[in-house]
């Protein structure tokens, strides 16, 4: 089975990068922006919060190991997808919760995904499915951001490890507990 790729917003790219690259079954995992007006957006512009565009994860994955149904559902266990353009602090469009899927396919577990996570929110998510758009990669140093300077990090310190500690009890294969 080929891998395939799914892009997800979900506040902080450093956080949801976070959150994905400990899982098997996922091979690589992208900061970037996408779904905005403006071409070659930037950090800084993109935090403006003119561009339209997300900071959102795009994920190389292996759906013989790891399905987009199984990552959908650990997105939505690890951030709040109750919270209109905001994940905690940071607020803005650029932090929204969306789905952009890369298949009809996807559209439809993308959409189910929602449906299931609307059952454990009272029908209160506000994830958003938007249509697959430009992607465009962060600046380097925002790859792979917590295992290097987000350790350092006081906003990663104290929103990172919570976001792990609950993908840890969600029964998901990790790379780090492997023995």
């Amino acid at each position: 089975m080929a891998d395939e790729t799914a892009i997800l917003a979900g506040g902080c790219f450093w956080c949801t990068e976070a959150i994905f690259l400990d899982l098997f079954g996922v091979k690589s995992v992208e900061s970037g922006y996408t779904g905005g007006q403006t071409a070659e957006p930037t950090y800084k512009t993109v935090c403006g919060g003119d561009t339209g565009h997300a900071e959102a994860v795009k994920i190389v994955f292996d759906p013989a190991e790891l399905s987009f149904g199984d990552l959908l559902d650990i997105y939505f266990a690890t951030h709040d997808p109750t919270q209109l353009n905001r994940q905690g602090g940071d607020v803005g469009t650029q932090y929204r919760s969306a789905i952009f899927p890369q298949s009809p396919e996807q559209d439809g577990e993308a959409r189910a995904g929602i449906a299931r996570a609307n059952k454990g929110h009272d029908g209160r998510v506000v994830t958003t499915i938007e249509p697959a758009a430009t992607w465009y990669p962060a600046e380097d140093y925002h790859q792979n951001y917590w295992d290097g300077e987000g350790q350092r990090n006081p906003y990663c310190l104290a929103t990172i490890p919570p976001k792990l500690a609950k993908l840890r009890k969600s029964q998901a294969r990790l790379k780090s507990e492997q023995v």
